[in-house]
Formats: C-alpha cells, structure tokens, sequence
C-alpha cells in the first residue's frame, strides 16, 4: 500500500464522522439519535467512492441527515475530510461491505437510499454483486421506511436495463426513469449534483441514466 494511502487510512481512524466495523453495528438502529442527535430524516449513499453525492446533499439539505457507504477507505476519506474541514454536521461516512448493510441498520431506520454510479458488475456471472439485484433490494427493505425510495444513477446502460427489468418484473413502484438524464424534465439541483466518474463520462459525451423506485 503506498504511502498516501497509509496516511489516508490512519487519518480517517481520528475523523468522528467516520465508522468502521464494528463502531457501525453498535449504531444500529441508533444512528440519528446517537451521532447526529436529532429526529431529522436518515439517507444513504451506498457505494458513495469519494463521498461528492453524500457532501452535495448534506449541503443542499441541513435538515437531513445523510451517510456514505463504501469499503475503500482511501476513497471515503475525501469526503470525510471535506465535512469535517466544513464542519458538516449531518454527514457521515460508513466503512463496511455493503453486502452487510444489515447489521448497521435496524428495521424502517431508513428515508432512502442513493445507488451512484456503482461497478456495473456487467458480466452475468456476477449478477448477484449488482446493487440493484432482488438479493440486495430484500436488504434494503428491511431497512427502509414503508414506501421509501431508491435513486440510481449511473452510466452504464447494461445496469440501468437491468434495474427497469427488475422493477417491472417484481412489480415494484417506479416513480422516475430516463435514459438522457440532462435532457429530462427530472433533472434538478439534487440530480445536477456531480461525481468525479459522472463528469468524466460527460467529457465523452456519455449519456446519464436515472431511475427512482419504491419496494412494495
């Protein structure tokens, strides 16, 4: 591991907006009284990389609470470092597995979820890894609030097909869904907020997907 990585990883372990393991699993079901201390809504941004999506929408809402989720530490300390040098109160960032989001979050803790820009994980074979597969929506919805949302927005076709195909096939409530993002009626100030992938992608003219559902 290089030395900046190092660093990195040894600074996030001083952030008090930062949990690890199992300093997460003894917030669950506690994280709104307990770190943020209020009763204002709780957001996750699950695979959140470098954090911009979780900072962007601490920023536009103070009266929400919101959590980066991500295993790569080196990654989540951008946005750690960010809130605390702005003394954002109601952001935090959560090192674990996603696969495990169960242990860290009791039932109906959750507002909504945001999915941005995950690994497509486009071969079949790897199929149960996407954040959108049936396997991972039963995660989610022993966490979220009855009629809570999930938002995707991603770059990859082959993943937003998949999650519209999902929705439909399960029956779920799709409430938004477009495959030209920038030129939709839905495209607003929370949905202009933009990661370091998505404004690669925009370079190259990649077009952005986006599609916002419930789980029934």
């Amino acid at each position: 591991m290089g030395k900046d990585k190092l660093r990195k990883f040894t600074e996030i372990d001083t952030f008090a907006n930062v949990y690890q393991l199992e300093e997460g699993k003894a917030l669950k079901g506690k994280w709104v009284q307990e770190h943020f201390k209020n009763e204002n809504p709780l957001i996750l941004e699950l695979a959140c990389g470098k954090g911009e999506y979780s900072v962007g929408l601490s920023r536009l809402f103070p009266e929400k609470n919101f959590i980066g989720i991500d295993l790569k530490g080196n990654r989540i300390w951008r946005g750690a470092r960010t809130g605390v040098d702005e003394g954002i109160e109601n952001l935090a960032f959560l090192r674990i597995q996603i696969e495990d989001i169960v242990d860290y979050f009791g039932e109906n803790e959750v507002d909504e979820i945001w999915i941005t820009f995950p690994d497509p994980q486009p071969q079949e074979s790897r199929e149960k890894k996407r954040l959108t597969f049936p396997g991972f929506l039963n995660k989610y919805k022993q966490l979220l609030k009855p009629g809570g949302k999930i938002n995707l927005k991603t770059d990859n076709d082959g993943l937003y097909q998949y999650t519209v195909d999902t929705v439909e096939a399960l029956g779920l409530v799709c409430h938004k869904k477009t495959d030209q993002l920038y030129t939709s009626p839905y495209y607003d100030e929370v949905l202009s907020i933009k990661t370091h992938y998505e404004r690669i992608y925009l370079k190259h003219d990649k077009n952005i997907n986006y599609i916002q559902f419930s789980l029934v």
